[in-house]
């Protein structure tokens, strides 16, 4: 299959792109090139390779989760300009109707 230059008119016209006369001329030799590297592409013997979810094969590490002492209320409130017993206290930011 190739590319026409009525083809790479059409495509334009569907964008919604304007295009000089030069440009199609070359965008029809590149969509092209495209397409005869995707048949060489579609000439390999993939028959017993799996496909991939993701080009690089990775594995997440993860780490234990280990409880550690935090620091308390008391010490993290104490030095807030405002507060209650138990939370900081900040300016509505949110207005209603």
């Amino acid at each position: 299959m190739s590319v026409t230059k009525n083809d790479v008119e059409h495509i334009a016209k569907l964008a919604k792109l304007e295009i000089k006369e030069d440009e199609i001329n070359e965008f029809t030799s590149q969509l092209n090139q495209v397409l005869e590297y995707v048949d060489k592409l579609n000439e390999l013997d993939t028959e017993n390779v799996e496909p991939l979810s993701h080009p690089v094969e990775g594995e997440n590490v993860f780490r234990d989760d280990i409880l550690k002492n935090s620091i308390s209320t008391d010490d993290a409130l104490k030095n807030s300009a405002s507060k209650t017993d138990e939370y900081f206290k900040v300016p509505k930011v949110i207005k209603s109707n």
